[in-house]
């Protein structure tokens, strides 16, 4: 079982940009659950990329995209009767008869390492066209392309914003030969490609925090033998200690205007929350207890904060202006809330909500204050909101295998994300498109 030290530590590339085809994804996106009424849509492979290499295939990476956003069910390459890549060429009977909904066809046309790609997208049944757009686009990124042509495909026939186009960051485990353990903080793109290493340690690493421009992580590490706070400019390397003072430094969280950090401190003795303002470094307690107070997350509008604290007995969330002021209990429901983050939207709160042993994903409507839990682990943690609220990312454990694994904000849809090696724990969803 989970107790308070547990709780207080859970909160405790450029140069990679150009593709290479050495470049692989290290890791695979299981569907597990998808959503039961998922869109039947025809990805036809795009004329002329079978000169690009494997890891550029632009209509395999869009179907892979869609496939596993759970909300589409794709039709596979062999059972088309036709490959058409100009709009005369389709002909609608027959992807009707295959029972497709949607159909997106294209071509790329090459010159160097500069590329051309042309899609189009069609509503089957009423053989209207939906969507034609040319993109402009170099060899190093194409990936990148084909993730964009996914999110605007998702967003033309979801309404929601499309998220193929992000970045997610985790810490990494491995058992070296020595019998040590090696901590990585890494970088990937969503589908797990482009995997990169900001910060290696033999020493534990935990606790990364986007900034809201995507440029920068904070992180909390143990490299010295004692912890502190690091912030680390992704493009550069540049890295910064913001706080090693003595006893606890934890669980850093950017405002939503990036010049602040809330963090964990217990200078004073007991862990607090405190603000730290990064163009000075000044600190500002927010919490005065002698309880626990633990992983503060930031409101997007930013007037307030959502953190953990024990103070009533049992971890429960609770809610306190960043700007200082009285602290508001908002969890009581079951017997151990905790790790909680807002929505972008700011209209709910994910968490782990613990009862008689079992630890889960859940979420609270705050208007409503009503709490459902979407996942069904013994040991999840370290929710993370996709940026447009679609997706929880999330830390699962069975069998001692730490992993990643993510749920649709309602529940219906969940993936397992298993990496090559190594255990996962802590990830952090960009929260911005590239």
């Amino acid at each position: 079982m989970m107790n308070t030290g547990k709780v207080l530590y859970l909160g405790i590339l450029s140069w990679l940009l150009l593709w290479s085809p050495m470049i692989k994804a290290e890791l695979t996106i299981e569907i597990t659950q998808g959503v039961e009424s998922a869109t039947p849509i025809a990805i036809v492979p795009f004329a002329g990329q079978e000169k690009l290499p494997e890891q550029a295939q632009i209509a395999a990476i869009i179907q892979n995209d869609l496939q596993r956003s759970g909300y589409f069910k794709t039709l596979s390459h062999e059972d088309m009767l036709s490959q058409p890549s100009q709009p005369g060429e389709i002909k609608f009977r027959n992807w009707r008869a295959l029972g497709q909904e949607y159909l997106l066809i294209g071509k790329i046309s090459s010159n160097g390492m500069n590329h051309v790609i042309m899609f189009y997208l069609y509503d089957v049944y009423k053989g209207e066209q939906l969507m034609a757009y040319r993109l402009r686009t170099t060899a190093p990124k194409l990936r990148s392309s084909a993730h964009r042509i996914s999110d605007l495909i998702f967003e033309k026939l979801t309404g929601k914003k499309g998220v193929f186009n992000t970045r997610i960051a985790y810490i990494k485990r491995t058992l070296q030969k020595s019998g040590k353990f090696r901590y990585r903080l890494q970088v990937a793109d969503a589908d797990g490609y482009k995997p990169i290493t900001v910060f290696a340690s033999d020493e534990p690493l935990m606790s990364p925090s986007w900034s809201p421009d995507g440029k920068q992580l904070a992180y909390v590490s143990f490299e010295k033998k004692y912890a502190a706070i690091y912030l680390q400019t992704l493009n550069t390397g540049k890295k910064t200690r913001i706080s090693a003072i003595r006893g606890i430094n934890g669980a850093p969280s950017f405002s939503p205007d990036g010049t602040k950090l809330a963090v964990t401190l217990s200078k004073d003795g007991s862990p607090d929350i405190y603000i730290i303002d990064l163009q000075s470094l000044s600190r500002t307690k927010l919490t005065r207890s002698f309880a626990i107070d633990t992983e503060p997350n930031w409101s997007p509008d930013g007037r307030h904060i959502v953190f953990t604290s024990d103070r009533g007995g049992r971890p429960q969330l609770y809610t306190i202006p960043s700007e200082g002021g009285r602290a508001k209990r908002l969890t009581f429901e079951g017997d151990y809330n905790a790790r909680g983050v807002y929505s972008q939207d700011g209209n709910s709160i994910a968490m782990v909500h613990g009862n008689r042993g079992d630890y889960r994903i859940a979420v609270m409507e705050l208007a409503s204050r009503t709490i459902n839990v979407l996942t069904a682990g013994r040991l999840d943690e370290a929710p993370s909101f996709s940026p447009n609220d679609t997706m929880i990312l999330y830390a699962a454990q069975k069998r001692g295998n730490a992993y990643l694994a993510a749920v649709s904000a309602d529940g219906k849809m969940h993936q397992k994300l298993q990496f090559a090696s190594g255990n996962i724990k802590d990830p952090a969803w960009a929260p911005t498109i590239k």
